[in-house]
Order: C-alpha cells, then sequence, then structure tokens
C-alpha cells in the first residue's frame, strides 16, 4: 500500500509517512526538547497536519454505515481533536512544549484512524505499513493450542527479523 494516498479530486495528498515524522520529532525516544524557533515549528507542523487530515477522515467515516465501530471513534477523534486545536498553548517554554506534545499525540491517533478507514495493511512484524511495490509474505503467528492468534502480513526483509510477542 502506498501510505501517500490521492484524495478527492482538488485536494493534496495525504502524506501520512511526513506526518509520522513532524510526531517522532516531538515524541520520539531519541528527540530532544526542542526549544525556541524550533518548538514554534513543531508546534505549527502538527496543527497543519491536523487541518489537512481530519477532512479526509471525516469523509471515510461518512461513507462507512452509521453504525460502523471504526466510523463513530474515528469521528469521536476528530472532535477531541479540533477542540485541541482550538485551546491555546499555556506561556511559557515549558506549556508550549507540553501542548504541542499533546497536538503530536492527537495527530498519532488521526493517522491511525486514517489508516484504518482507508484498509492501510501493516507489516506485523515491524508495524510499518506494506506498500504496493514491496514485497509481502503470508504470516501466521501459531500459538501452542494450534491455532493462529495474529494472522495478516509482512515484509519479505522481516521474514527473518526476530520479533518477541
Amino acid at each position: 500500500m502506498i501510505s501517500t494516498k490521492e484524495t478527492t479530486a482538488g485536494t493534496a495528498p495525504v502524506d501520512i509517512d511526513t506526518m509520522r515524522h513532524s510526531i517522532s520529532q516531538l515524541l520520539g525516544p531519541d528527540a530532544p526538547p526542542p526549544a525556541g524557533d524550533k518548538l514554534a515549528v513543531l508546534d505549527s507542523l502538527p496543527r497543519g497536519h491536523m487541518q489537512l487530515i481530519i477532512p479526509e477522515i471525516e469523509q471515510a467515516a461518512l461513507a462507512r454505515d452509521q453504525d460502523d465501530v471504526p466510523r463513530y471513534c474515528a469521528l469521536a477523534c476528530v472532535g477531541e481533536a479540533r477542540g485541541k486545536l482550538r485551546a491555546t498553548a499555556p506561556q511559557g517554554e515549558h506549556g508550549a512544549l507540553t501542548h504541542a506534545r499533546k497536538l503530536a499525540r492527537t495527530l498519532a491517533a488521526l493517522c491511525d484512524h486514517y489508516e484504518a478507514l482507508t484498509d492501510v495493511v501493516m507489516c506485523l512484524a515491524c508495524d510499518q505499513p506494506l506498500r504496493e511495490d514491496e514485497e509481502a509474505l503470508p504470516y501466521d503467528h501459531v500459538s501452542p493450542s494450534g491455532s493462529a492468534t495474529r494472522a495478516g502480513s509482512i515484509h519479505a526483509r522481516c521474514a527473518h527479523a526476530v520479533r518477541r510477542h
């Protein structure tokens, strides 16, 4: 699957990879706390991404049945996201960083909902999207009782990777 997805005519594509990169700059385990001008930029990135992805999530959600659980969850997340977009950051650098991280976590949830609503398939080994141009293998993790506990696909490159469940 391609994570940069063309949307309706006249709109920009949703680039999930770029959005997730912006998130990692604020929430990644190796991300140093940004300060000054960099913090202002890193606060504006999730805002802009959220403004792009929210209409796409709404469109995908509203195309589903009214009693569809992913639809309901995605629309609830959109409501929460709009509330966070309206909120202002507390004064000071610490308040701004806290607010930017809240936006990043909300954007991460929106990306997850977008992928769920648009049927993006994830690799069960590395938790990254399976793209159309990548070789994928079927995968069934078999439990000791003999039944499959997780069925799906993995990247061919992940087939020999060690993963602890």
